[in-house]
């Protein structure tokens, strides 16, 4: 145990010395690491965000049902479960004519109050408000209940719909694509930057070789290398993350309160990202490490 302790002590020394050798290509690794890692958690920070809105929009998505000017209470109650009979429905909520006018008042402000002053029959329909498992399914199960007797007309902004889970799932694609672009873009700068300290100590790792060192002893120095260079790497990134969404979260909270468009609170989140940050910066300097002195142990 001792012996491994000095062993990795040893390599990890020599990895510090070879950054501090080649300090102009370490700086270049660092650097291409931050750019990196910075955009990388932009993107994240907005995809997780757009995914919480969608959620939450999701949420809001439902199906109204207006009832037949004929109906009475009977056959209203009827058509409430026949409804919750239909396979994917969450809940079914009754709201009354009065209910849906004032709803309409609030909805048009002092000119509906106006309006609402007049003395006039109330034309609206009786309605049910329902909400399906996953939203998904709304207009499959909104179809189903156009089927059903005593339904006057069944509305759930049917395009806005489409066009909601059509906006997340492109953003959604695009981000994890610029994602993994970025990550291979950084993977590439790190295994060149590596392999060009590697190529100097050719010689160094052939004699190594040739007096019957492991292939993992000469790698643990490069490997530590890399490592250190995708550490290193993610902690701007990590400062820009927490330094600037607290102000994010501080500046939209009171414009959107009572929205489905919120961000996700500061904690937790900022320190999940901060450590997909640190884990992805290990990770490519590790692969850039490995994969670049793979071909010089073939002696």
């Amino acid at each position: 145990m001792v012996l491994m302790i000095k062993i990795l002590g040893r390599h990890l020394r020599e990895s510090f010395k070879s950054l501090g050798r080649n300090t102009w290509m370490t700086f270049a690794s660092i650097s291409a690491v931050t750019v990196t890692l910075i955009l990388v958690g932009v993107f994240l920070v907005i995809m997780l965000n757009l995914n919480n809105m969608a959620k939450n929009a999701e949420k809001e998505v439902e199906i109204k049902v207006l009832i037949d000017l004929t109906s009475n209470k009977k056959t209203q109650d009827t058509l409430q479960n026949e409804i919750k009979d239909i396979s994917g429905i969450q809940s079914v909520e009754f709201s009354s004519k009065d209910k849906e006018l004032d709803q309409l008042v609030k909805s048009f402000g002092d000119s509906g109050k106006a309006m609402k002053m007049q003395d006039q029959e109330n034309p609206l329909n009786n309605a049910f408000i329902v909400k399906t498992t996953d939203p998904h399914d709304t207009p499959k199960v909104a179809k189903k209940i156009e089927k059903l007797d005593h339904v006057y007309k069944v509305t759930y902004g049917k395009e806005e719909v489409s066009r909601l889970f059509k906006i997340v799932g492109v953003s959604r694609n695009i981000g994890i694509a610029l994602i993994i672009g970025l990550l291979f873009t950084a993977m590439f700068l790190i295994s060149n930057t590596i392999k060009i300290t590697i190529f100097a100590r050719r010689k160094e790792i052939e004699i190594m070789k040739l007096v019957g060192a492991t292939n993992w002893f000469i790698r643990w120095p490069f490997f530590l290398e890399g490592l250190l260079l995708g550490v290193f790497g993610s902690i701007i990134p990590i400062a820009l993350v927490l330094s600037t969404y607290q102000s994010m979260v501080a500046w939209v909270a009171p414009k959107v309160q009572g929205s489905f468009v919120s961000l996700l609170p500061y904690s937790p989140f900022v320190f999940q990202v901060s450590l997909v940050l640190i884990l992805i910066g290990a990770v490519i300097g590790v692969w850039g490490s490995l994969t670049s002195i793979r071909k010089f142990l073939r002696v």
